[in-house]
C-alpha cells in the first residue's frame, strides 16, 4: 500500500509523518525507515527507527536511481515493513509531473517485498489528479 500525505509545505505533514513512524515502529514485527533529505528534525525518531538522508546519498539524483535504492534497502533487509518517505518532492529528480510513474513503481515494490509506503507531498490532493490512486490511501 502507497500511503499519501499531502498539504502545502509548513502544513505539519513532517511531524504527523514522525508521529505516524514511531507508531508503527511499536506496532509492528519488522524494521520501520524513514527517508529524509536532510539531517534536520530527525532527533524526534524514535532510535528503533533506521533513519536515511539522502544527502549522504548525492548519486541518486534520478527516479529511477532512487527506485534502485529503495530495491537494494529491501533486499538487504528482508524485514522492512514501513518506509516513511518525508518531503518527495526535494528527492532525486521527482516532480509533480514525473509523480504518476513514480507512485506507480512505489506500489509495484510495495506488492513484490510486502513494504508499506508513506509519503508525504507538498501539493494539493487536487494535483495529483493524474496518480491512479488504486492501491493508494490519503492518511490526511
Amino acid at each position: 500500500m502507497v500511503n499519501l500525505l499531502t498539504g502545502p509545505k509548513g502544513s505539519g505533514k513532517t511531524q504527523l509523518m514522525i508521529e505516524q513512524a514511531n507508531e508503527q515502529a511499536k506496532n509492528c514485527n519488522g524494521n520501520v525507515v524513514f527517508i529524509k533529505k536532510t539531517h534536520r528534525d530527525t532527533t524526534s525518531v524514535s532510535f528503533d527507527i533506521r533513519t536515511i538522508c539522502m544527502d549522504d546519498f548525492p548519486a541518486i539524483g534520478t527516479t529511477d536511481a532512487y527506485i534502485g535504492f529503495l530495491y537494494g534497502m529491501s533486499s538487504a533487509n528482508n524485514d522492512i515493513e514501513c518506509v516513511f518517505i518525508d518531503g518527495i518532492l526535494k528527492h532525486a529528480d521527482i516532480s509533480l509531473d514525473n509523480m504518476p510513474e513514480f507512485i506507480e513503481k512505489l506500489k509495484k515494490i510495495s506488492q513484490e517485498c510486502t513494504i508499506d509506503f508513506y509519503i508525504s507531498i507538498s501539493a494539493e490532493k487536487e494535483q495529483l489528479s493524474a496518480v491512479n490512486l488504486d492501491g493508494c490511501a490519503f492518511v490526511n
